[in-house]
C-alpha cells in the first residue's frame, strides 16, 4: 500500500477526532458552560451539518486549487478553530469554532478520499478508501478515549489544545512529504449527472439513514452506558476503547468486502447486518459481557458502510466518481446531524432506552434504500448495454 495513503489516513484521523470528541466529554462541556446535555450534544450536530454543506462546495475549490495546498490550508483552519474552542467563554463561541473545525474536516476528508482512490487503482480501491476511514474510526480508538483522559485530568479545554498540536504535526509532515498533486475535475456537470441517477441517489440515502440510525444512539452513548447499562463512570473510557477498536476493523472490513464480494452485494449485506446488531444492543444491555460483544459488532458494522457505499458509487457511476464521493461525504454527515438531532429531541420526551429502537427505524430504511440501489442499478446497466 502506498505510504501516502497512510499519511492521508492520518489527516482524517485528526479531523475525525474533532467530530466525535464532544461525545466523550459531553458531561464536562455541559457542566463547564452550564448548559443542558441535550444542547451540548448539538455541538456534534452542527459539526455534521456544516460538514454536509461544505463537502460538495469543496469539490469546486478543488478544480482551482492544487490538492496539497488545499489539504494544508484545511489543516491550518483546523488548528485555528481548535485554539478558538479552547479559549471559548460561551456556548456561542464554541459553536462557531465547531463550524470552523467542520469546514476544515470536510476539505481534508474529501481530498484524502479522492487521492486514495486514485493512488490505489481499481483492484485495491475499496481497501484504500477503507484505510482512509480507518483513520476516522481510529480517532475513536485513541482520540476519544485519550480525549476523555485529558479532559479528566486537565479539563475539556485542554482536549482542543491537544487536537491543535496534533494537527500542527500532521501539517508539517504533509508539507515535507506530499508531492504536488494536481487539481480535481470540473464538478457541476458531475453533480447534475449523479443526482439524475436513481441507483446512485438511493446509495447516498443508504449512508444517510444507516449513519443517522447509528448516531441516534452513539451521540448519547456515554449517558446510555451509565444510566441504562450500569457502567461505572471510571470504566466508560474502556467501553469507548472497545468500540473504537471494532470501528477501526470495520473501516478496513468494509473495503475488503466491497473488493472481494463486489459493491452490489456489500451494499445490501452491510445495512442488513447493521440492523440486527443495533437491535441486539437493548436486548443485551443487562448482561455486561454480552453487551460488549453486541456493542463491538454494532461498532464494526457501522464503520463498514462508508467504503462500501463509496465503492458502489465509483463502480456504478465511474463518470461521476468525484461528485459521488463529495456528495457521499456530505450524505454521511447529514446522517450524523440527523441522528444526533433526532436523538436529542427524542430525549426530551422519551427515556434513553428508546434510542436503539428509534435508530432501528432509520436502519430499516437504509436496508430498503440498498435494495432500490441494487435493483435499479441492475436495470440501468441492462438497459444501457449495447446490442451484441
Amino acid at each position: 500500500m502506498d505510504f501516502r495513503i497512510i499519511l492521508l489516513a492520518l489527516a482524517t484521523f485528526v479531523t475525525g477526532t474533532a467530530e466525535n470528541i464532544v461525545i466523550g466529554i459531553l458531561p464536562e462541556v455541559a457542566s463547564g458552560l452550564d448548559i443542558p446535555i441535550g444542547l451540548a450534544g448539538q455541538l456534534t450536530a452542527v459539526f455534521s451539518i456544516t460538514f454536509a454543506l461544505v463537502a460538495p462546495m469543496a469539490l469546486f475549490v478543488a478544480t482551482r486549487l492544487e490538492r496539497k495546498a488545499m489539504l494544508c490550508l484545511a489543516l491550518l483552519l483546523f488548528i485555528a478553530s481548535n485554539l478558538l474552542a479552547a479559549a471559548s467563554a460561551s456556548y456561542a463561541v464554541l459553536f462557531m469554532a465547531r463550524i470552523g473545525m467542520a469546514a476544515a474536516s470536510a476539505v481534508a476528508c474529501l481530498v484524502a478520499t479522492m487521492l486514495a482512490a486514485e493512488l490505489a487503482g481499481p483492484a485495491m480501491r475499496g481497501r484504500a478508501i477503507g484505510i482512509i476511514f480507518m483513520g476516522i474510526s481510529g480517532s475513536m480508538v485513541l482520540g476519544v478515549p485519550v480525549g476523555m483522559l485529558i479532559g479528566g485530568h486537565f479539563g475539556w479545554r485542554a482536549v482542543f489544545v491537544a487536537l491543535a498540536l496534533l494537527a500542527a504535526a500532521v501539517l508539517l509532515i504533509c508539507l515535507r512529504t506530499l508531492p504536488t498533486m494536481g487539481h480535481g475535475q470540473p464538478a457541476a456537470s458531475g453533480y447534475r449527472q449523479h443526482l439524475r441517477s436513481l441507483p446512485l441517489v438511493a446509495a447516498q440515502l443508504v449512508s444517510i439513514l444507516m449513519i443517522g440510525g447509528h448516531f441516534m444512539l452513539f451521540a448519547y452513548l456515554a449517558p446510555y452506558l451509565t444510566d441504562v447499562v450500569g457502567v461505572a463512570q471510571g470504566s466508560i473510557t474502556l467501553f469507548f476503547l472497545a468500540f473504537g477498536i471494532a470501528g477501526v476493523c470495520g473501516g478496513y472490513c468494509g473495503g475488503w468486502l466491497a473488493d472481494v464480494a463486489g459493491p452490489r452485494l456489500a451494499i445490501v449485506a452491510t445495512p442488513l447486518a447493521y440492523l440486527v446488531a443495533l437491535l441486539a444492543i437493548p436486548l443485551a444491555a443487562k448482561v455486561p459481557g454480552l453487551f460488549i460483544i453486541a456493542m463491538m459488532a454494532w461498532a464494526m458494522i457501522s464503520w463498514m458502510i462508508s467504503p462500501v457505499v463509496q465503492s458502489f458509487l465509483i463502480a456504478t457511476g465511474p463518470q461521476t466518481a468525484e461528485a459521488g464521493v463529495g456528495l457521499n461525504l456530505s450524505a454521511m454527515h447529514v446522517g450524523v446531524g440527523l441522528g444526533t438531532a433526532l436523538g436529542g429531541s427524542a430525549l426530551a420526551w422519551l427515556p434513553l432506552q428508546s434510542l436503539p429502537w428509534l435508530g432501528g427505524v432509520l436502519a430499516a430504511g437504509a436496508v430498503a434504500a440498498a435494495f432500490v440501489a441494487v435493483h435499479r442499478g441492475a436495470q440501468t446497466t441492462w438497459m444501457t448495454q449495447p446490442d451484441l
